[in-house]
């Protein structure tokens, strides 16, 4: 009696398919596009099972198809930032994955018989800095500070530029954290990083991005003098030559970091340069923040000496 009742069930499942009891009145491929290429060409019997009646969508491979679709299509947002003549780059929106409209689509697509060409949906992403917001932020200088470097050492010089470049046009908003090895990421030779000079529990060996310690230095200074919070900072085992004695930041990746935090109801923005044997940080912020600026001894503007390295550096453990 229930095989008898269940074989009646499908029967009706199959008459109820469409007015001609076929499956090919349903479109067979959707075709999905991004500014007007096409980026997934999905086919229908991919995408639900092989069951008689209205199409029942694999709800798992649709799933695995959004996440596919939000890698493709995400584009993040760029705040509006100053270039090297202090001149104002405007910002740029981005985009992500509609995912909840892709769906509506996708289930339109196979189970009402919808459009078989879909422009991907997408929301905007705006970026956190515009223009008017960075003239804002752009107009007073509340901490400064430069170190001197031999530019003769051309692996140090190096990796001095591209940590300089890493920090440069950093925002930080009120109440944020700044990590220096968050920011600037591992230093890594596929990362151009370069062999030079670094202290390693008092003694001076060879390493991947040695001289950033340098940048750190400086940007502690810059950031003291602007009155921020300094959450976390460490010395490094000896003196530096390029700041006062006390005066240094050392960083490692997996180490020790410099973290400071905005504290201010004003975002600030960091501007870092480094060229030509110097390098120069400057935090600025708006005319109406209320900063507390401290007094930090500048650095000396005589070039440090050369320090031999010591040839067995790789029996030294950081």
């Amino acid at each position: 009696m229930i095989w008898k009742w269940m074989a009646g069930v499908i029967l009706l499942a199959k008459q109820a398919v469409t007015p001609d009891n076929s499956l090919d009145v349903w479109p067979g491929n959707l075709t999905v596009t991004l500014e007007g290429q096409t980026i997934v060409d999905a086919k229908r019997t991919d995408y639900e099972f092989p069951l008689p009646g209205t199409p029942v969508v694999n709800d798992v491979r649709l799933k695995e198809m959004i996440q596919r679709l939000e890698k493709q299509v995400y584009r993040a947002p760029v705040d509006a930032t100053l270039d090297g003549w202090g001149s104002i780059v405007p910002e740029s929106a981005g985009y992500k994955l509609d995912s909840r409209a892709f769906a509506d689509q996708f289930y339109g697509f196979m189970v009402e018989g919808g459009p078989t060409l879909i422009e991907v949906p997408r929301r905007v992403l705006y970026p956190r800095v515009d223009s008017e917001l960075l003239t804002i932020i752009k107009e007073k200088v509340i901490g400064h500070y430069t170190t001197y470097y031999n530019s003769s050492n051309k692996n140090r010089s190096h990796n001095i530029d591209l940590a300089s470049k890493a920090i440069n046009n950093h925002y930080v908003f009120p109440g944020e954290t700044f990590s220096f090895n968050a920011i600037v990421g591992e230093r890594t030779v596929r990362k151009g990083y370069q062999m030079a000079k670094v202290i390693v529990r008092g003694e001076v060996s060879e390493g991947i991005g040695g001289g950033i310690c340098q940048i750190s230095s400086t940007l502690y200074n810059a950031v003291d003098r602007a009155g921020l919070k300094i959450v976390e900072r460490y010395s490094h085992s000896r003196n530096v030559p390029y700041v006062p004695p006390g005066r240094d930041a050392t960083v490692s990746w997996g180490g020790p970091d410099f973290i400071f935090q905005n504290q201010y109801d004003h975002p600030v923005l960091i501007r870092s340069y480094s060229g030509a044997g110097q390098t120069s940080i400057m935090i600025y912020s708006s005319d109406e923040i209320h900063n507390k600026p401290r007094e930090v001894p500048s650095a000396s503007k005589k070039l440090p000496e050369e320090v031999i390295a010591d040839r067995n550096v790789h029996q030294i453990v950081p």
